[in-house]
């Protein structure tokens, strides 16, 4: 369950980082109530997954997916680029984060 709570966690930081770019410097107030929401959500979710998991492992997991998250909405539906150096560089994320859950479990 805490993993779940987590991943749930990670997802809701992409949507309030979309959501942000999508408000223009909060003057959007539709997208900036969904920035608030998502934001406020994250962050509780992930206070909760703290009680269970060790810190560094969780907020690795919870940045991984909210910066993997959010790269992939910038370029399937933002338009951003998706140059080889970018998707790499979101390879070697998720690999990142693989690798610290994977170190943490052997302990």
């Amino acid at each position: 369950m805490t993993w779940l709570l987590l991943i749930v966690a990670g997802a809701l930081e992409t949507v309030f980082a979309v959501a942000l770019k999508q408000s223009d410097g909060l003057s959007r107030i539709g997208w900036t109530a969904l920035f608030l929401i998502a934001a406020a959500a994250s962050f509780t979710l992930l206070t909760v997954a703290l009680r269970d998991l060790p810190v560094g492992t969780a907020y690795a997991v919870w940045t991984g997916i909210g910066a993997v998250g959010t790269a992939i909405v910038g370029i399937v539906f933002l338009g951003d680029a998706a140059t080889a150096a970018r998707l790499a560089s979101i390879a070697l994320i998720v690999g990142g984060v693989v690798g610290l859950n994977l170190a943490g479990a052997a302990h």
